[in-house]
């Protein structure tokens, strides 16, 4: 069978991981969050699946590949143009993408899968779809039963009792919701809905098919089920995805490395003097990382690989990416370290060089010999430091 997989936005919400990481390629304790999809079709015999790629696109085509090494067939749209010898991503929604690949050649012949490429699922495909054939439904939207106090947070859709779908709320307020079924990004469509979608323009599934397809009284349905979804649509819910793994909470998606004490898993080659250092789980530091004397980490915490935690650092449930490195003065709570950015659980985002502390949070790979203030007497401004 056949499927597609969303992975051509820019994921502005998802700044600053996205200025370097398009969205689908953003780990998951160092697995791309795409490749736990891929794994997912795979397991319900969907096996040729097409990818739309725009932003960033050769970060995905050259880790999938054709798809070989994840027993599935992989091909790319790419939606864009080539601007004075360079590539400029020009994305055509997530309808207009698949309207391309149909009138490129008709790959889409059967009923087939489509998901947003930024989510964690653990869902029955394989049910959702002898579900939307018994309805006979050219298109059926795989829903999410949340707690009403939470409807403002996402798209809503309103169905009748047969699971009809009447009507769309984006973001409603609470007491105006008609219903606290959400829209999770998952779709099963028939080739014949691409009919409803015109060519060579920009065109949404959310906002422009779907409302199209209530007014023409297609058959058109939505099925709450139940399972796993955490979408990773801002920072603060990728901040809150990594927690959820290390907790244990998230299923299928197992802590990788060696645990070398209870909670706290380690890749390759790291290097720590365990009687030296307050690590409490749960914890994963990257491989070739190096945890100085005196440094302080509490978890639920990834550390990247490559990272240098200097002595005196305390970092506690927080997300360290690769090649960081923290100074001794540094003290992290609830933050996110991506490059040269320091980000907040609600996504506020300090630019450290900006802020004149690229010495305090900075590349491990930078020889800072000459560059920290400390090293001249110089004093750190305690202002700052709080704010990180």
């Amino acid at each position: 069978m056949k499927a597609m997989i969303l992975a051509a936005g820019k994921g502005t919400r998802v700044r600053p991981i996205t200025y370097n990481i398009p969205k689908p390629m953003i780990p998951i304790l160092q697995k791309p969050v795409m490749e736990f999809l891929v794994e997912l079709l795979r397991q319900h015999g969907l096996n040729q699946i097409m990818v739309n790629v725009s932003h960033l696109a050769a970060e995905i085509e050259n880790y999938f590949r054709d798809g070989q090494r994840f027993g599935v067939e992989i091909a790319y749209s790419f939606e864009g143009k080539i601007v004075n010898g360079e590539l400029q991503g020009k994305a055509l929604g997530s309808a207009g993408g698949m309207r391309r690949i149909q009138d490129f050649s008709p790959f889409f012949d059967d009923t087939f899968v489509v998901l947003c490429g930024d989510a964690l699922i653990d869902l029955d495909l394989t049910a959702a779809i002898e579900w939307h054939r018994q309805k006979g439904a050219i298109a059926t939207v795989v829903m999410k039963t949340v707690d009403p106090s939470e409807v403002s947070s996402y798209g809503v859709v309103v169905t009748d009792e047969s699971g009809r779908i009447q009507a769309f709320q984006e973001k409603p307020a609470i007491d105006a919701a008609l219903s606290n079924n959400i829209n999770t990004g998952i779709y099963i469509f028939e080739p014949e809905v691409l009919d409803y979608i015109p060519s060579g323009q920009e065109f949404d599934i959310g906002s422009q098919l779907f409302p199209r397809l209530v007014e023409m009284g297609a058959p058109f349905y939505g099925i709450a089920m139940d399972f796993q979804w955490i979408d990773i649509g801002k920072v603060p819910d990728y901040w809150q995805a990594i927690r959820s793994v290390l907790l244990g909470e998230v299923q299928n998606v197992a802590i990788p490395g060696r645990e070398v004490k209870p909670g706290v898993f380690v890749g390759l080659n790291v290097a720590v003097n365990w009687d030296k250092v307050d690590i409490q789980g749960p914890v994963y530091i990257g491989g070739m990382t190096q945890i100085d004397d005196g440094a302080k980490i509490i978890g639920p915490t990834m550390i990247g690989p490559n990272c240098h935690i200097c002595g005196g650092a305390a970092v506690e449930n927080s997300v360290i990416f690769e090649y960081s490195r923290l100074g001794s003065e540094v003290r992290l709570v609830d933050k996110l370290v991506f490059g040269r950015y320091c980000v907040d659980k609600t996504g506020a985002t300090i630019d450290v060089r900006a802020a004149a502390l690229d010495w305090l949070i900075t590349d491990a790979r930078q020889d800072l010999s000459s560059s920290d203030p400390t090293a001249n007497g110089h004093l750190i401004p305690q202002e700052l430091l709080q704010a990180i």
